[in-house]
């Protein structure tokens, strides 16, 4: 299978192969990186292959075009979980009309067995930074069987060959979810231990992703959720990605609900609804996991606390210790603890 792509000006580049569904299939682990360098712009790409799974993740900086045409080649059987960490865009399959739209810290869950479209890329970033984990069609329906309602449901239409989305809207990509992202693509061990790490770590991911969908079901039936679809749901999604923004010095709920354009009742209704988190416990979560980012790559201690607004270290540090159950001090990566 190939990728090319068009500049608005129709012209042809060739992003590189990804990899055949014979080297998807077979158990064992074959990676590879690449820098791609073209005149609208610059990627970084990593794949990954086992099993069944196929992980593609990469980070793309736009300098002149923000359209762009995609092309895929060749065969193509997978279902995709796609993770959207940076950026935000939309995508729309010309040979079947559907158009998925895609917004930083979100996700979810496509089939789309034949592809030629265009990307539209913009917002204030010109970066996107994502990470999509795909199984062949074979065994995610083994992985669907008996599995949550959801999920089953959603399997049926796969085996069918109809292009399908899991959510009508994409879900907050949650802090296991991003944990268990950063666990994937730093992973440091090797051999079959590699195999089972990354196999276990793509099968918690679509547990993950099925429950919130589960949960997010649930939650649109109650009777007493008072946020509309619409104009209410674009003002809590833009609330949160104000509140993001301004992380180490967050507005007050008021502050931010009319910046949003929104009642503080129904910021803070829809808020729960949306993201199954309070407004600050949403934030509290996101300081964290960066937190923990940042001092995997050796920032001090004091630095992180006041990068990310806390009022003091022994803040910074009673949070963290209450969130991970270790000190910051003593953050170890996951990948990296003795048996």
């Amino acid at each position: 299978m190939g990728v090319n792509v068009y500049d608005e000006n129709g012209h042809q580049y060739k992003v590189g192969d990804v990899f055949s569904n014979k080297i998807v299939e077979q158990p064992l682990v074959t990676e590879r990186r690449e820098v791609l360098s073209f005149p609208f712009g610059d990627a970084e790409m990593v794949q990954i292959a086992f099993a069944g799974i196929y992980i593609v993740y990469g980070d793309m900086m736009l300098y002149e075009s923000k359209r762009l045409q995609w092309e895929i080649t060749g065969e193509i059987d997978l279902v995709e979980m796609h993770f959207t960490l940076e950026g935000d865009g939309s995508m729309k399959n010309l040979l079947s009309g559907k158009e998925h739209h895609f917004k930083a810290n979100q996700h979810n869950m496509h089939y789309i067995p034949v592809f030629a479209g265009t990307g539209q890329y913009g917002g204030r970033l010109d970066r996107y930074k994502f990470i999509e984990v795909h199984f062949t069609t074979r065994f995610f329906l083994e992985l669907a069987k008996d599995s949550s309602p959801s999920l089953m449901e959603f399997a049926e239409k796969v085996a069918k060959g109809n292009e399908q989305d899991l959510s009508r809207e994409n879900m907050p990509i949650s802090f296991a979810m991003h944990q268990c992202l950063h666990d994937i693509m730093n992973v440091k061990v090797t051999g079959g231990l590699k195999l089972l790490f990354l196999q276990s770590k793509c099968i918690e991911l679509l547990t993950l992703q099925a429950q919130m969908y589960e949960d997010a079901a649930c939650a649109s039936q109650t009777p007493s959720l008072i946020v509309k679809p619409g104009q209410d749901t674009e003002s809590i999604h833009f609330a949160k990605d104000y509140l993001l923004q301004h992380a180490a010095q967050p507005p007050s709920l008021t502050e931010l609900a009319r910046v949003a354009g929104i009642n503080e009742f129904k910021l803070k209704q829809g808020f729960k609804a949306l993201y199954n988190n309070t407004v600050f416990g949403y934030l509290a979560d996101y300081k964290l996991t960066q937190a923990c980012d940042l001092l995997r790559a050796s920032v001090p201690i004091k630095d992180v606390a006041d990068r990310l607004g806390y009022s003091s270290v022994q803040h910074f540090n009673s949070a963290f210790s209450k969130k991970f159950g270790v000190p910051p001090g003593k953050l170890k990566d996951p990948l990296t603890k003795s048996p």
